[in-house]
């Protein structure tokens, strides 16, 4: 980190595992993790663009009890240690509700929640200790109930990421395990280019803002979730938004 930026967390000797690693936000939170001190097991269905002699990449399809299960055995076996779950892997859906077919609302679900139910029951046992931290990778979709632009599974599926991290925050929280949400708005990410120009024009229109967030700065918060400086901070759900949802 820069002197003028100093770091979020000091994540010397600590672990972290974030999926959706080679997308724009999971990648800009392993870069600042790296940055922090963190050793990083890096998990996403495509590549990892990343290198790094604390960095190990793994292959994994969210959706797979099988895939988390052995991503998160093979990262604790080289690291020893758990700290922090970032759970950023995700697919946008589209369509109006009539346009959906079944096929597509399970994928998007499935991706969306189900995968945040397998990496939060599989890291648990691994991250059970005072300090352990986990970070759910949410959507403003799920406060305002988005558009077609992403369609109802998506919408629906962030929407119960927010009681899925509530339920874990209680149940956790004798064991000293924290669990947040940050959930943003439109990003500066690859996510956003399946939009027109015209339709890019309107969506920041309707931001107070007038701009996207950026995929450092939803990795910023996540962090900042993680470090001791959000202790006493469990169960909530971080708007990162630009104004588009105001709680």
């Amino acid at each position: 980190m820069s002197a003028d930026r100093p770091a979020l967390i000091n994540a010397e000797n600590r672990t972290a595992f974030v999926t959706g690693a080679a997308g724009g936000i999971g990648q800009a939170c392993v870069k600042l993790l790296l940055a922090s001190g963190a050793n990083v097991i890096a998990a996403d269905r495509n590549a990892i663009s990343e290198s790094h002699e604390r960095l190990l990449a793994v292959t994994l399809d969210a959706a797979s009890e099988s895939d988390v299960s052995s991503a998160l055995a093979t990262g604790y076996e080289k690291f020893g240690s758990l700290d922090y779950v970032i759970h950023a892997a995700g697919i946008v859906g589209k369509g109006r509700i009539d346009e959906v077919s079944l096929e597509d609302w399970h994928k998007v679900v499935d991706v969306n929640l189900t995968s945040a139910f397998l990496v939060l029951k599989h890291s648990f046992p691994l991250l059970r200790k005072p300090g352990g931290a986990a970070v759910l990778l949410g959507s403003s979709n799920a406060s305002n109930g988005g558009s077609h632009l992403s369609g109802p599974a998506y919408a629906s599926a962030k929407a119960a990421l927010i009681n899925l991290n509530r339920y874990c925050a209680k149940e956790w929280a004798s064991e000293g395990v924290r669990i947040n949400v940050v959930s943003p708005g439109p990003t500066d990410t690859p996510m956003l280019e399946r939009l027109s120009a015209q339709e890019h024009e309107k969506l920041k229109a309707a931001l107070p803002l007038g701009r996207y967030a950026t995929a450092e700065e939803c990795a910023a918060t996540a962090l900042f979730l993680c470090s001791d400086h959000a202790a006493s901070i469990t169960g909530i759900n971080v708007s990162v938004s630009s104004g588009l949802v105001m709680e």
